[in-house]
């Protein structure tokens, strides 16, 4: 850490994301996403991408519960009549993958309260964990997760989950403007596009505390023993 200002600034990952201070956001890891039996499998979207990445978030998300690091999921979400879609919002659904999916028009997932709404089964909720709707790419908009962070004296978040040039990347960034310390592990995100996905990490790396989910597990398990 050094002083700038009379202000102490965090450098080191051990500083920045020392569980004391720090929470894992765990970003729209749900059936529609991720799952062969979701929507997006279902409409032709390539979901490759996310059987290494989910077994690797399990054992940080495990980690995290270990050393006392709160979990909280974000849950994209559609209102059954639409309530929550503006016509910008409409087109910006069309436009996500246009000219790849089987199904014309806005593709309708993660609808409140239905089965591809959930956390997919090898990530489910435990005991102690928080879950957020959302109902725009960040986590932060229109939600109560700022609200939460600071209620816990949360400075820091680790930004997991999918897609990385989207919910993940607009999450991390609504939380650098909200003044909390970013930390994305680049095996511990994931996308349908490949190219979108390292465009994003290419991006990231420029603005936000980079790592892995073993070196993020490594690090708190010397923070654990202390």
């Amino acid at each position: 850490m050094f002083q700038y200002r009379g202000k102490t600034i965090w450098m080191t990952l051990d500083e920045v994301a020392n569980p004391q201070h720090t929470a894992l956001i765990v970003v729209d890891m749900q059936t529609d996403f991720c799952a062969p039996e979701g929507v997006f499998a279902q409409n032709g979207i390539d979901i490759s991408m996310y059987p290494s990445m989910i077994s690797r978030l399990d054992k940080l998300m495990g980690q995290a519960r270990r050393v006392g690091v709160p979990v909280i999921y974000l849950l994209m979400t559609q209102l059954k009549g639409g309530e929550a879609d503006s016509p910008a919002q409409i087109r910006f659904n069309m436009r996500l993958h246009q000219g790849t999916r089987l199904q014309p028009g806005p593709l309708e997932y993660t609808q409140d309260g239905s089965a591809g709404q959930a956390v997919i089964s090898a990530l489910t909720p435990q005991s102690g964990d928080l879950v957020v709707k959302k109902y725009r790419s960040s986590g932060f908009w229109g939600t109560n997760l700022d609200m939460i962070l600071r209620s816990m004296n949360r400075k820091t978040v680790v930004v997991t989950g999918c897609t990385t040039e989207g919910c993940v990347e607009s999450t991390a960034r609504d939380a650098l403007f909200a003044d909390y310390y970013v930390v994305v592990p680049e095996d511990g995100v994931a996308s349908d596009d490949q190219a979108q996905h390292e465009a994003s990490l290419l991006l990231m790396r420029h603005r936000f505390d980079m790592t892995t989910c073993e070196e993020l597990v490594n690090t708190w398990e010397v923070a654990r023993h202390g």
